[in-house]
């Protein structure tokens, strides 16, 4: 699949756009304001309970994602970095999108069970709506992220 550009310009352009630690800072802070919102409707859709009880899950589980975020992008970046094709694919950023929500899982599931006071297999299934949904909110955001913002410096075409 071919990389998507901001810009056809952008193939031979120094790294343009927000970059650097603000980078992170905005797109963690936009992602979870929304998926905060998101989330306690949606666990609160899902469990029958209150917004303003699932709205504790989904701040303390946005917590665990901001941190989880950093980590992960972080990570990454590194690895693509190094890699000799740039851009950011459709693939690479479908295995990106899996791999954040992926680890979300171990540590999202138990807070659930604990919270709803449900079963871990109950937590899981109910945690599954939500993996849907941010598999695919992940991918959206990234997508129109980069857009909006250029792609991170790591992503950008070598210039030559």
């Amino acid at each position: 699949m071919p990389a998507i550009q901001t810009s056809p310009a952008a193939a031979h352009a120094p790294a343009r756009g927000l970059q650097g630690p603000w980078r992170r800072v905005l797109f963690v802070t936009l992602y979870e304001l929304i998926a905060i919102v998101v989330a306690t409707y949606g666990l609160a859709v899902l469990t029958g309970q209150s917004a303003a009880h699932s709205s504790v899950a989904s701040v303390v589980a946005s917590a665990i994602a901001v941190l989880w975020n950093v980590l992960f992008n972080w990570a990454f970046e590194r690895w693509e970095s190094r890699q000799r094709v740039r851009g950011r694919s459709v693939a690479r950023r479908v295995a990106h999108a899996i791999g954040f929500e992926g680890g979300l899982v171990f540590t999202l599931v138990p807070l659930f069970a604990w919270w709803f006071n449900v079963s871990l297999w109950e937590a899981f299934v109910m945690d599954l709506a939500l993996i849907v949904f941010f598999l695919c909110y992940t991918f959206v955001f990234n997508l129109a992220f980069d857009r909006v913002f250029g792609l991170p410096a790591s992503a950008q075409p070598a210039a030559g």
